[in-house]
């Protein structure tokens, strides 16, 4: 008679489903686990033997067969641990089979039969609510698992607790969600002095998604801007959260079960390798892009990133998703994300600070800039220039508007373009916007295309360009409350297109 459990196994944020069957038939005495398991899955048959026998509960001296369906299917992680042990139970009639197998389970067990918490309860909750099936799973990952609200969650702390709970001794409660955590700091754009046109170039990045690349001398306030990004964003909604969250669950970012509804603002160092920014490495795990879904992502000191890095953005950019190819997986990541850029001008940084000249103008500054590829600057929507602040400035009070007035437009902004693209498969924010679409709700006055007509012939525009001026009008125009776009949303978009700062690829 052969018993089944259940649980899943990942590929990205998917979870699958994995059948394992536990078969105790005569032969000389084993215990084997098959169907393509890692070493971490191979090596759960020790556990489970040292958390039964913690238990007083002796294996038969018989074969022990454990087979994780499908075959082909790669098995990695311990999380294996609990629904081997419940299979091998239940062959052994210690459980009943039906009560068992209707129950999703994952957690990795300690010698003594204690439940350890593992990555990626949020997914298999997921999986578990499709296949009509509760979840079993740690404690300390229960408050994670039950914010999915689809299905029951239990959560033991032990292995004598899950026992306890089939046989009917002790029923477990069902698990509760975590609470909803706020990290958001108390930066504010009203602290930033001066900087007039790149905070105007901030609400607009929030406003639409808009990638935003700011190029001025050190210590001009560039940082200081990114930080105060993440104030004016508005919060994730319901589904938005649910996606990035597990993502999260994968990197086991989630704290305390909790769900953030605050947007993920990641800032990786320029040393960062290639799987660290687009995901791969062991179990090719989700990268910077991914983790930053429905935020933002800031690489500081831009042009410092390895040049193979930075290309590897430009596909993630267009799509909104990524392909980690390997061997034997491809695993795809979802990864919309906002692109906030900053960078010196040369590498000694003062080559438009006419204070402290650069020695080597022009040549510094185009060689420097140069390392950024024309078809990735191409992808920058909004370009700007990020000026020293005089002293005489500084010491002047805060005059700029504060954050909290900026998110309150960002906010209007954003809920019209929920409102516009309600019926658009894949459109949530007007950086999104292609194709017909495109041009139905972007499309510009008359006065307006007669602009850009003029600027296409002079400046040389491409058709991404085009389409990206198009994109950042519209959101131009929802920061005003406009119903078409009109001749000076296209010349603001404009401005931000051909800032001076960018420079032709010279390799």
């Amino acid at each position: 008679m052969v018993a089944k459990a259940y649980t899943v196994a990942f590929e990205g944020v998917e979870a699958r489903l994995v059948e394992v069957q536990c078969a105790i038939s005569a032969g000389l005495p084993g215990f084997a686990v098959v169907g393509l398991p890692d070493k971490a899955v191979s090596e759960a048959k020790e556990r489970v033997r040292a958390a039964l026998s913690a238990m007083s509960i002796a294996l038969p001296t018989k074969k022990i067969t454990v087979n994780l369906s499908p075959a082909d299917l790669p098995k990695e992680g311990s999380h294996f641990d609990l629904p081997i042990a419940l299979s091998l139970l239940a062959a052994l009639d210690i459980l009943p089979k039906d009560e068992v197998e209707a129950t999703v389970s994952l957690g990795e067990l300690a010698l003594d039969g204690r439940l350890i918490a593992v990555l990626g309860a949020l997914p298999a909750a997921m999986a578990a609510a499709e296949s009509d099936r509760a979840l079993l799973c740690p404690r300390d990952c229960g408050a994670e698992a039950a914010w999915v609200g689809a299905t029951e969650v239990l959560a033991a702390a032990s292995l004598d607790e899950v026992v306890r709970h089939y046989t009917g001794q002790c029923p477990l409660p069902a698990a509760e969600a975590g609470e909803v955590i706020s990290q958001r700091s108390g930066r504010d754009l009203a602290e930033v002095k001066g900087q007039e046109r790149a905070k105007r170039a901030l609400e607009i990045a929030a406003a639409g998604r808009h990638h935003m690349l700011m190029v001025g001398t050190p210590g001009s306030g560039k940082s200081m801007l990114a930080a105060r990004l993440p104030g004016i964003l508005p919060p994730l909604s319901a589904r938005e959260a649910l996606e990035t969250s597990m993502i999260h669950s994968l990197a086991g970012l989630l704290t305390e079960g909790g769900i953030s509804r605050d947007r993920p603002f990641r800032e990786p160092h320029h040393t960062a390798s290639m799987a660290a920014i687009v995901g791969g490495g062991k179990g090719a795990k989700p990268g910077e892009i991914s983790l930053a879904h429905n935020g933002v992502l800031f690489l500081d000191e831009f042009p410092e990133f390895p040049r193979q890095v930075l290309e590897t953005l430009r596909q993630p950019i267009e799509t909104g998703e990524v392909m980690v190819a390997r061997a034997n997986a491809h695993i795809r990541y979802p990864c919309r994300f906002l692109l906030l850029a900053a960078a010196n001008p040369c590498r000694c940084g003062y080559l438009s600070d006419p204070a402290r000249a650069c020695g080597k103008a022009p040549l510094c500054g185009d060689d420097y800039l140069g390392r950024i590829s024309g078809p990735l600057m191409d992808r920058f929507d909004l370009r700007v220039d990020v000026p020293p602040v005089a002293y005489a400035d500084l010491d002047l009070p805060a005059t700029g508007e504060s954050s909290a007035a900026i998110a309150a437009r960002v906010a209007r902004a954003r809920a019209l373009q929920s409102a516009r693209y309600a019926e658009d498969d894949g459109l949530r924010v007007n950086a999104d916007l292609e194709g017909r679409r495109l041009e139905e709700v972007a499309s510009p006055d008359s006065e307006g295309r007669a602009l850009i007509a003029r600027v296409a012939e002079r400046m040389g525009l491409s058709a991404r360009g085009y389409h990206r001026v198009l994109r950042v009008a519209r959101t131009i125009a929802d920061l005003d409350g406009a119903q078409t776009v009109r001749h000076p949303h296209v010349a603001e978009a404009i401005s931000y297109r051909f800032a001076p700062i960018s420079k032709p690829d010279r390799k």
